[in-house]
């Protein structure tokens, strides 16, 4: 496939204005379901719910982000069921996720039964209507986690202890309350957590008193609660593997309408603080204006960009499958978009019983379990979660991760200062909600004299670029939609720093000299993500580090600094004319494709850009690149295909990562390399169809450069500097285009490519 020779240069002048408002379509099942797999997402501010109807009750499991026990695991709430009598009549059996306004549905056309949550304030309702016909009704909390319980072998993946848990290792148990007024129900974690095995294993504990530490006095959970029910029954049941303990609730006479609400708090403090701080929040709920304050902010979050099947012909059911998917998991990330914390790419908030997700008999666990940990945020996985939110315009989205790694970043500065004597922040790549090294990862058998501040573990050792994409995310940020970063900088510059000061003190360990030759920096030992270890200057660490300080530069921050900095960096290698992954390396650990890296997230190549030819010969020909290939979970080479505008490759690599997942729910894809929902497959996927329809290069703006022709479409995206883009691609021609603001010295180039 080769670039056609003309292009086609869109005149401003003659742009138009899209034609219609953009409307995201509901998503309709009409039968119900068999179990939690088959699931619905409903949530919104930083609540995610799975929504089921099973032997006609409405089933809901509620989880909340930060909801961190003493473990690390990311604990749900409960399970909820909602039992009607005479209930749904399912010859007219409708459940519906409603994504303009950001609510499910189920209903029969007289019974309507509605879920939402409130997107301002931390509480989950449900609203049933039946005008015709009284119901009787009951509302069951269902909890799993009533007794102190010992953790099975695969059941510790779910904390921050995974494959290294000492033998024993218990879950502690919620507190539950229940009386006629609803049910209490919350998780104090126990005075000794995660965090303090963690310091003393890695012999923090002289700076612990200056440690951030969330998991402290950690409490969390919520209150029940609704009008005319009293408490009728506790019970005890079993769902999938799980036994659980019921608190049943029930009206006093049939009703046509009927409202329940669960509002829920987390606080580091007391009991005292956590029940004050639930009592806030219920005192404040209004409940018609809030529920028209949520739907009014998915309706404006559906109009900041979309992508949208064409208007005036038909498509093919992949074409139309790929954009309805992004849809629905831009849903499904736009129900944390307010929280504290960011959403976890192994499951975010949407995870189900794991028996559902793998029926091998050691994954028979709770609905709390997801693979690789709940406090543990892998960064390679976490970043493709956020890069989509620039395009998306999702700046409130991405705060949650910027801020993640803003707490934690003075706790690496104390490793630096600690271990080595040096500035700079030390993030790697399994770092914990803490920011130290995961507990496993750091290694339990470490041999006498090996070096403190290093990671026993060969998958991860020297591993600490990563850090540097979600900085070069808080400067697109600003450049994209004028965030204010400034909060942000002194994140950024340390973690640049850890770089410069530590591969000089390296270098000063082994010899006289800091820097080589050429009065580079020796960026030995390093690695190239998880795979080329024991790199000597890794591609992926100089593409980062370069573009992060160009950037800096850009902005006009620190400007001196980073051009001595940029000065010391050595150069990209080059190898038989592709991009290697390093000047040298000592093994192959993993199936990354680092060397391509240059071209997403660095952007060093591209359409647009110099030496396109040689990314492409990169992708195409490097014996590693071929053999890692693929679309599962976090691999991100339909990302390079479309940047690179292989049209064809992009189109057969999105086909395959965005069509219908396993489970009901479509973009319930997984579980990858982690676990189900897995949102790094998701977002990869939605960064590769963003790149298909848009790119930019300096004042140029690539309309469709890796777009099948056939397939009409028409988006909104964002562009740098407040910019909106708007086209339609209808019978491979370019139409409806519409930049705002307008930019006098931009080009639009629409980029025609042979087959």
């Amino acid at each position: 496939m080769n670039m056609k020779k003309t292009v086609t240069t869109i005149c401003l002048m003659l742009l138009g204005v899209m034609a219609s408002i953009a409307q995201p379509e509901d998503y309709v099942w009409h039968t119900q379901s068999q179990n939690a797999s088959e699931s619905m997402p409903c949530g919104g501010g930083d609540i995610g719910m799975n929504v089921w109807v099973e032997q006609g009750d409405v089933l809901f499991y509620v989880a909340r982000s930060g909801s961190f026990d003493e473990l690390n695991t990311l604990l749900k709430a409960g399970r909820f069921r909602l039992s009607l009598s005479p209930g749904l009549d399912m010859k007219n059996f409708r459940q519906t996720l409603h994504l303009e306004e950001g609510y499910v549905e189920v209903s029969d056309g007289q019974l309507s039964v509605q879920l939402w949550a409130d997107v301002w304030k931390p509480v989950v309702h449900v609203d049933v209507s039946s005008p015709k016909v009284k119901q009787s009704i009951a509302v069951t909390y269902e909890n799993w986690r009533t007794k102190e319980k010992e953790l099975t072998k695969r059941e510790c993946f779910q904390t921050s202890y995974k494959f290294a848990a000492p033998k024993g290792l218990k879950a502690h148990a919620d507190s539950v309350v229940a009386t006629d007024e609803g049910v209490l129900f919350m998780h104090q974690n126990s005075p000794e957590t995660i965090f303090d095995v963690t310091v003393s294993q890695q012999g923090m504990d002289a700076v612990k008193n200056r440690l951030y530490n969330p998991l402290k006095n950690r409490i969390f959970g919520g209150r029940m609660l609704a009008k005319d029910m009293v408490l009728v029954d506790q019970i005890s049941g079993r769902y999938a593997s799980s036994d659980y303990e019921g608190w049943m609730y029930a009206t006093r006479v049939p009703k046509r309408t009927f409202h329940m609400q669960v509002a829920m708090a987390t606080v580091q403090g007391s009991p005292e603080d956590w029940e004050a701080e639930l009592t806030a929040t219920e005192k404040s709920i209004r409940r018609t204006a809030d529920c028209e304050a949520s739907r009014q902010w998915w309706r404006e979050f559906w109009q900041r960009s979309y992508i949208e099947e064409g208007v005036h012909s038909s498509q093919s059911t992949v074409n139309c499958q790929l954009i309805r998917n992004y849809a629905l998991f831009r849903y499904m990330l736009g129900c944390n978009a307010h929280s504290q914390w960011p959403t976890k790419f192994n499951g975010g908030l949407f995870t189900f019983d794991p028996e559902y997700v793998n029926a091998a008999e050691e994954y028979h666990l709770s609905p709390d379990f997801r693979n690789w940990g709940g406090g543990v945020h892998t960064a390679q996985n976490q970043r493709l979660v956020y890069w989509p939110a620039l395009k998306n315009g999702d700046f409130d989205m991405l705060k949650a991760q910027l801020d993640f790694y803003l707490r934690i970043y003075k706790n690496a500065e104390e490793r630096s200062r600690l271990y080595w004597g040096h500035e700079g922040a030390c993030l790697t790549e399994q770092i914990e909600n803490y920011g130290l090294p995961c507990y496993p990862e750091y290694g339990t058998k470490r041999p006498a004299g090996f070096d403190p501040g290093m990671e026993r573990n060969a998958w991860l050792e020297y591993e600490w670029d990563t850090c540097l994409e979600f900085c070069m995310m808080a400067l697109e940020a600003h450049r994209y939609g004028g965030m204010d970063i400034k909060e942000y900088l002194p994140m950024i510059h340390s973690c640049v720093r850890f770089f410069d000061e530590h591969y000089q003190y390296l270098a000063n360990q082994r010899g006289a000299k800091r820097l080589d030759a050429d009065g580079h920096l020796v960026l030995y030992p390093g690695s190239g993500g998880e795979t080329f270890k024991g790199a000597y200057n890794s591609t992926s660490t100089i593409a980062a580090l370069r573009t992060v300080a160009e950037a800096l530069i850009a902005i006009h921050d620190e400007t001196e600094e980073m051009k001595a900095f940029l000065s010391r960096l050595p150069d990209i290698t080059l190898r038989d004319g592709m991009i290697a992954p390093a000047l040298h390396y000592e093994r192959v650990q993993n199936v990354e494709t680092t060397q391509l890296y240059p071209v997403f997230p660095w952007r060093m190549y591209g359409v647009g850009r110099p030496d396109l030819d040689v990314a492409r010969r990169t992708y195409e020909n490097d014996s590693l690149a071929v053999k890692f290939r693929s679309h599962v979970g976090w691999k991100q080479d339909a990302i390079w295909a479309a940047c690179l505008g292989m049209t064809d490759e992009a189109q057969r690599l999105v086909t395959l990562k965005m069509q219908d997942g396993p489970h009901r729910f479509p973009a319930f894809w997984g579980p990858g390399y982690d676990w189900t929902p897995d949102h790094n497959w998701g977002g990869s996927g939605m960064i590769a169809m963003q790149e298909m329809l848009m790119q930019e290069v300096g004042d140029t703006i690539y309309l469709f450069p890796a777009w099948p022709r056939d397939w009409d479409v028409r988006f909104r995206l964002r562009a740098s500097r407040g910019t909106i883009v708007e086209a339609e691609l209808r019978q491979g021609k370019a139409i409806n285009v519409h930049v705002t603001p307008n930019r006098d010295k931009d080009k639009i180039v629409f980029t025609d490519q042979l087959r």
